[in-house]
């Protein structure tokens, strides 16, 4: 109905990755398709990982900030990248308040192991 007829107040997606910005020692998050808002199902946010410049990823503490989220963990005291959702298993739990599930991200562009595969 959003996409075919126009229809502009019809969320009709989850939360997708628009930008992030580091601050301090935490990474904040920005989002396209909020619609009321951000959730977390059933606890705290999941599935969230963090790392610096040219370090491996850690698990990462992502809380809800408005309508961003802001990922950190006190493992990493300077910030350069995030991943959510990023592997196999993952069923994340953030969702806007229609009860749409957020798109898997990551904010990287590092070569991961299946780069020049295909």
């Amino acid at each position: 109905m959003a996409k075919t007829y126009g229809q502009a107040d019809i969320v009709y997606s989850g939360p997708i990755y628009k930008c992030m910005k580091v601050e301090g020692d935490k990474i904040r998050i920005m989002f396209d398709h909020i619609g009321g808002g951000l959730v977390a199902k059933d606890g705290p946010l999941t599935y969230f990982t963090i790392a610096t410049k040219d370090g491996d990823f850690v698990p990462a503490t992502a809380v809800i900030d408005g309508d961003d989220i802001l990922v950190s963990s006190k493992d990493i005291k300077d910030p350069a990248a995030v991943r959510f959702g990023w592997e196999n298993s993952a069923e994340p739990n953030l969702f806007n308040k229609e009860g749409l599930p957020a798109s898997p991200f990551r904010t990287d562009d590092r070569k991961g192991v299946t780069y020049g595969i295909f």
